[in-house]
């Protein structure tokens, strides 16, 4: 284990020249640095330490208040430049401070023995946390919204790339002045919100920029700091678009507390629809959650939609979709889909999703992510998952290292479920929508009745996930579709079901009930039979089933069905568990 050693100190001319003649390696090593006030953070990593606390006790820096230096005697250049990227995730996703970094300098670059030092930077948090640095613990942290929608991360390569390219192309189309339309297509799990906060981020950063301060050269979006680029974003009105209410909340808390960005960026379609000023950019998040001419939530929004197709279009047309609404509103677009991952009639087709990615393809301006961020079973699991929901099921796979398991007994998986949140945190229990949702208008019934299991559906519909509530009441896909958990337990319900005698999956419609997941299209004389239906729930159990990181488990309800799936999730348990 590496040692090392955290020096306190006020963030002042006196003290910092005092400190700095205390030890040459004080201007001359590699450190990890943190300033901070009552609720600002900035995390920096220098080789000379003395000077670089001069520039910002010069500079924008200066009213922070305390100084924390880790120093360790076999720390190098690549050992705190992942320590500074570490601990500014930990701190964005801890919430006690604003943290103000720019998001272009985290890094994941590999180096020698990285293993064996990121095992001491965990003792380094804890020594922070000691000093009243931090008031969670990292897997407390680790399980906050604030956490895993935070723009603060590490990209992978696909996504550093699409980042570059997509940032390069807008700066040279705003110089043309050309508009542009862009697609960043990617199965559940590869970060598609990640690259969303991050562009939101990112772009903020480079039109606020401080030209004066220095620029981490290592960075693959040092390029853009320069004079010039923000310059091109005077004036520059962007916004993220997020069709699901309760993601799109969490979101907002997340930008609430991040420097140059502000919950009033995170928009509906509607209030894009309704803005009389038009933006430059709009990034759409969950693209394929975006509605087509469908009967909405409220008799309120159905009146908006005609009013704003009205207002947008001159006239009413029910072709129009929440997709012109977002290319007509703005000159420049990005667009994260997944077109496997519409769960309502209501959504925007499957096929237009299609033109809309063919054509960005046609023109260059698409990009793939595939490197599987969530799930811990890899980028195979995704697509065996979806799979296995067909009526052509692929060979049995194991997934080593993921707990992936069948019960018989729902009350066995409700248990083993509560089980992982109590060592892991955030295991929850899922199901198809195949009972009603009674609990809403009697809080003292139950819903959900299998054998002698009563359980209860989800008591708030906004941030399920982190309610106190949540641990012991059953989720819906509109209460986790493009969330994290760690361990998801689902429960598929008589919604789908097998047909032994002809070897299909078919729908029943009678144990279905999202009243608006099953609703004919009046508007554009559509009726969905059983077979668009079925697609959409097994879209519905894609999603799912892709939720857990570490695990997932799962009942059938369907006897026929239990025993056409029993044989594809019997999984790899990890070691030590029962």
């Amino acid at each position: 284990m590496t040692s090392f050693d955290i020096q306190q100190l006020p963030f002042t001319p006196a003290s910092l020249a005092s400190w700095s003649l205390l030890n040459p390696r004080h201007r001359n090593w590699p450190v990890v640095y943190t300033l901070s006030s009552s609720n600002k953070v900035y995390v920096g990593e220098s080789i000379n330490a003395a000077g670089r606390f001069k520039q910002h006790l010069e500079g924008p820096k200066k009213s922070l208040q305390q100084a924390r230096i880790v120093l360790a005697p076999t720390f190098n250049k690549s050992v705190c430049l992942d320590l500074e990227s570490y601990l500014i995730r930990l701190f964005a996703g801890d919430g006690q401070y604003q943290v103000l970094n720019r998001n272009d300098g985290i890094t994941d670059a590999e180096y020698y023995n990285r293993a064996d030092y990121q095992q001491t930077f965990a003792d380094v948090f804890q020594e922070l946390r000691n000093l009243g640095a931090f008031t969670r613990s990292i897997r407390e942290i680790e399980n906050t919204d604030l956490f895993k929608l935070s723009p603060f991360k590490a990209l992978t390569p696909d996504q550093g790339g699409a980042v570059e390219d997509i940032v390069s192309g807008l700066f040279q189309d705003l110089a043309a002045e050309t508009e542009s339309r862009i697609v960043v297509q990617g199965d559940p799990g590869t970060g598609k919100t990640v690259v969303a906060s991050y562009l939101m981020k990112l772009l903020s950063d480079i039109k606020n920029a401080d030209l004066s301060e220095p620029v981490d050269s290592d960075s693959i979006l040092s390029e853009f700091f320069v004079e010039g680029f923000p310059q091109l974003l005077a004036d520059f009105r962007m916004a993220l678009v997020v069709p699901q209410q309760s993601l799109r909340k969490s979101i907002q808390r997340v930008f609430k507390k991040t420097p140059g960005l502000s919950p009033s960026m995170v928009l509906d379609p509607f209030q894009v629809g309704k803005s009389i000023a038009p933006f430059d950019l709009l990034i759409v998040d969950e693209a394929h959650r975006l509605n087509q001419r469908a009967s909405q939530a409220s008799g309120s929004l159905n009146a908006d939609f005609a009013a704003i197709n009205t207002r947008l279009f001159e006239v009413d047309d029910s072709h129009w979709t929440q997709i012109d609404w977002i290319t007509h509103q703005s000159r420049h677009q990005v667009f994260l889909v997944d077109e496997a991952q519409g769960v309502r009639p209501a959504d925007v087709p499957r096929a237009t999703l299609k033109a809309l990615t063919t054509t960005a393809e046609r023109q260059g301006r698409h990009y793939r992510l595939s490197t599987q961020m969530r799930v811990a079973a890899g980028s195979d699991y995704v697509g065996y998952i979806r799979a296995v929901l067909s009526d052509a099921p692929p060979p049995v796979q194991t997934f080593p290292g993921y707990d992936l398991r069948f019960f018989d007994d729902v009350s066995a998986m409700v248990s083993e479920v509560a089980l992982r949140n109590s060592e892991h945190g955030l295991a929850r229990t899922v199901a198809g929508y195949a009972w009603p949702w009674v609990s809403r208008n009697d809080a003292s019934t139950f819903d959900i009745s299998i054998g002698d299991v009563q359980l209860r559906w989800n008591s708030v519909a906004v941030d399920w996930v982190s309610s106190p509530d949540s641990p012991s009441e059953v989720g819906s896909i509109h209460t986790i579709q493009g969330y994290d958990l760690n361990y998801a337990g689902v429960i598929i319900g008589n919604d789908l079901q097998y047909d032994a005698g002809t070897g299909k999956l078919v729908f029943n419609k009678a144990s279905y009930f999202d009243a608006r997941g099953k609703q004919n299209n009046k508007a554009l004389g559509i009726t969905y039979g059983d077979q668009e239906l079925l697609q959409l729930v097994l879209n519905i159990y894609s999603v799912l089933l892709t939720r857990g990181i570490l695990g997932t488990y799962v009942y059938v309800c369907d006897p026929a069905l239990r025993e056409r799936l029993r044989p594809f999730f019997t999984g790899s348990p990890i070691p030590g568990s029962p």
